[in-house]
């Protein structure tokens, strides 16, 4: 019988390619500002938070981890808190649990920790975690087929996951924010407000604006400031200049192009690579989209490392595939076609796209090239990696219709209304490749928006969701990434660094590789 100990458990130590991404990339970032007397008292301290990460655009509205994305704000805001939470170099490691142990391929035993309170007053023990954990995969749309959860036994302070086959990744999955542990007998408020554990307690919660308290009970520590205000922004400019004026704090989704305004002594600026990705899922529905040379001319018709120099000022990295190449899975280990307008364009014309009328637009049995590119605002760069794509396409005859819409999760819904809909995924967040194929590219996938099937990449799959060995994982991976690749099922323009810039006297808002841990009990002002 197979028994790990999670400081003893492979699998998890294979994310630590990725601590290799932390270094700071822009001049003046450096760590947090000290100074100040982290012991004084923080009566009436206040602290406003200016973010373009939170709202409907996000799928993230509202604290109830069980609801598509909106656990990213319950952990991001401290009010929720799992089992188990990535350090620096992205390693599984207790948080909510003392630790764990696979007792066979498919049962975890899991110790709690003791002395926790949900900010209801109820103590978190085993019968609550099971609670949680058995409403998740009633109603999560990812949970269920992510952790194959068959039962869970609750005794005193520990419980007993039983999956229905081996998930290896399982306690990966117990790091992801949809995994935050919630007072159920507390409930879900109508406003999505919930009862967590964190070092907060959310008042009010609205689409637009979070108030949060310190919780005083707060297992971890006393937090240092009183009150947050988490504060939605569409409009980076906005963002920009509330930052500049002191209405905020803090910021999380600047422009790019903005920071060199806070490479000063009253600022300072934490950020490192990550693994969100701009990527597009093409649409098999769509008559345009089901030839096979339309979906590889937009791959090799983007010129990304113009995007990523010019338009994200150097902030990122081209893709090749979904993962970036630090990873022992990522693009390192993927082939794909590079940026090159000529082979394109000749490509077109073998199949059949010949401008005949001499418009500048490439035409097959009378129907014209039109791409219709659907996207949102919510992150600045999308709708500026659409008009750079637009310009690059139309150089090789074909005409790229932009819809960049805060609309975008209703319109994707409708599969005639658009042939490729590019948004920001963070692929790797539990620090394994499994993840973005179960949530995305499986033809069973919550997320996979375009119809993309394949008989081999869901075979391996299988493979992969129930293989132990870390190094047997990144090569049925590397073998997933090249099969998308090869059917051209999905176009990866670049990878993204994650930046928060703050005033000077801030401390403890460092950017996290996972981009989950924002407001902590560290935060003081």
């Amino acid at each position: 019988m197979k028994r790990i100990k999670w400081k003893r458990n492979g699998f998890a130590l294979m994310a630590v390619a990725l601590a290799t991404m932390l270094a700071v990339a822009l001049v003046g970032c450096g760590g947090a500002q000290q100074g100040g007397d982290q012991a004084a008292q923080a009566q009436g301290k206040t602290f406003v938070y200016g973010t373009t990460g939170y709202g409907p655009q996000m799928d993230d509205v509202g604290l109830n981890p069980h609801s598509a994305y909106s656990g990213w704000s319950a952990v991001r805001y401290g009010v929720g808190e799992t089992l188990f939470r990535f350090n620096d170099a992205m390693e599984a490691e207790p948080w909510l649990a003392t630790e764990y142990e696979f007792v066979d391929d498919t049962h975890v035993k899991i110790t709690l920790r003791d002395g926790v309170k949900f900010s209801s007053g109820r103590t978190m023990d085993g019968q609550a975690v099971k609670e949680c954990l058995d409403d998740l995969i009633a109603t999560h749309d990812r949970a269920p087929s992510d952790m194959k959860i068959s039962n869970i036994e609750a005794e005193g302070n520990t419980i007993t996951i039983q999956t229905s086959e081996p998930c290896p990744a399982l306690i990966n999955y117990l790091c992801d924010p949809y995994g935050a542990i919630i007072d159920m007998q507390a409930g879900v408020t109508a406003d999505n407000n919930v009862s967590g554990t964190g070092p907060y307690v959310a008042q009010t919660v609205t689409d637009t604006e979070i108030t949060l308290h310190k919780n005083e009970n707060y297992w971890g520590g006393t937090p240092k400031v009183d009150t947050v205000v988490v504060r939605s922004f569409s409009d980076t400019d906005a963002l920009q200049s509330a930052l500049q004026s002191g209405e905020v704090n803090a910021t999380y989704g600047l422009a790019y192009s903005s920071y060199q305004l806070f490479q000063n002594e009253s600022y300072h600026i934490s950020d490192c690579p990550t693994s969100r990705v701009f990527f597009g899922q093409h649409n098999y529905a769509s008559a345009v989209m089901k030839d096979e040379a339309v979906r590889k001319v937009i791959a090799m018709g983007i010129d990304k490392e113009g995007f990523v120099k010019t338009l994200l000022n150097g902030c990122g990295e081209p893709a090749k595939g979904p993962f970036p190449a630090n990873l022992k899975f990522g693009d390192s280990t993927v082939t794909t076609e590079g940026y090159d307008p000529k082979a394109a364009a000749k490509l077109l014309e073998d199949a059949g796209w010949v401008d005949t009328d001499a418009d500048g637009i490439r035409e097959k049995d009378g129907q014209k090239l039109t791409i219709r590119w659907l996207t949102y605002p919510g992150r600045l760069e999308l709708p500026l990696l659409a008009e750079a794509a637009q310009a690059n396409l139309k150089e090789i005859g074909m005409d790229v219709q932009v819809n960049s819409t805060a609309n975008h999760t209703d319109i994707r819904k409708d599969k005639s209304a658009w042939d490729v809909y590019v948004s920001a995924l963070t692929t790797a967040p539990t620090g394994d490749p499994e993840y973005f194929f179960g949530a995305t590219c499986l033809s069973d996938s919550a997320k996979n928006f375009g119809g993309y099937t394949s008989a081999k990449l869901d075979e391996l799959y299988h493979k992969l969701h129930t293989a132990f060995d870390a190094d047997e994982r990144a090569k049925i991976a590397s073998q997933m990434s090249q099969t998308i690749l090869d059917d051209h099922g999905y176009v990866f323009a670049s990878f993204l660094q994650m930046g928060i810039v703050s005033q000077a006297n801030v401390q403890g808002m460092v950017a996290h590789p996972s981009d989950y841990y924002e407001i902590t009990v560290d935060l003081d002002v």
